[in-house]
């Protein structure tokens, strides 16, 4: 599986996401910075996380209007899949990606802690590795997690399996509106969530439970391949 990391000035988790696709396909991910206008031929890319530009105006505001991320756009319109992790979630919510916003944590305190994940739906193709209803461990570390939708795009989530991880167990961080942790776009191939996932890949993280995200991209992109 050919990978790709997109950066951006004030993105931090870029080098935890470049160890982890390394680990998990076997193969260094392209770098593209943020003034590209094109990608090269990946099976997937990755906005990581951090505080591109300094979050102003809003976190991702400044980051979804980069010349990289209309390429972005380009690439998720003609399938590829896109993967965006915290900030990288804030950014796709912005560049109009996924549907609702990111907000400020309802207790307007940065949270650095780990979460535990209910899998609501394990059919994607970044949640099959998983089983439907497994509860996982996953780290968090953001000021602006708090996701937000009106009723109707929250119905639309829900009805459209589009909801794939919620905060389990009374460990919401933030206050996002019915523990919505993680959602994909309505064609399945662009998903974003606030944890971290590349965090907890290997035995020296404490656990592996956010490789199941990778294994089920690379299956994909192997059963592709095939």
């Amino acid at each position: 599986m050919k990978t790709a990391v997109v950066l951006l000035p004030g993105l931090n988790r870029d080098r935890d996401m470049i160890a982890a696709l390394r680990t998990i396909t076997g193969k260094k991910p392209v770098t593209v910075w943020q003034t590209e206008t094109a990608l090269p031929d990946v099976d997937l890319v990755v906005v990581p996380g951090g505080f591109s530009f300094g979050d102003y105006l809003r976190a991702g505001a400044i980051a979804a209007r980069s010349p990289v991320m209309r390429a972005v756009a380009d690439a998720a319109a003609k399938g590829v899949p896109v993967l965006g992790v915290c900030n990288g979630f804030q950014i796709l919510c912005e560049a109009g990606l996924l549907p609702g916003a990111l907000m400020r944590n309802a207790a307007l305190r940065f949270v650095c802690r780990e979460v535990k994940l209910e899998v609501v739906n394990a059919r994607t193709r970044f949640s099959t590795a998983y089983e439907e209803g497994q509860i996982i461990r996953c780290p968090v570390a953001h000021h602006d997690g708090n996701y937000f939708a009106d009723d109707a795009t929250l119905k639309s989530l829900k009805d459209d399996g589009q909801i794939v991880f919620r905060y389990a167990e009374g460990t919401n961080p933030n206050g996002a509106i019915h523990d919505i942790a993680g959602i994909v776009n309505k064609a399945g191939n662009v998903l974003g969530m606030m944890p971290h996932p590349e965090n907890l890949v290997e035995p020296e993280h404490g656990g592996t439970d956010g490789r199941g995200i990778f294994e089920s991209l690379l299956g994909a992109s192997t059963s592709v391949a095939a």
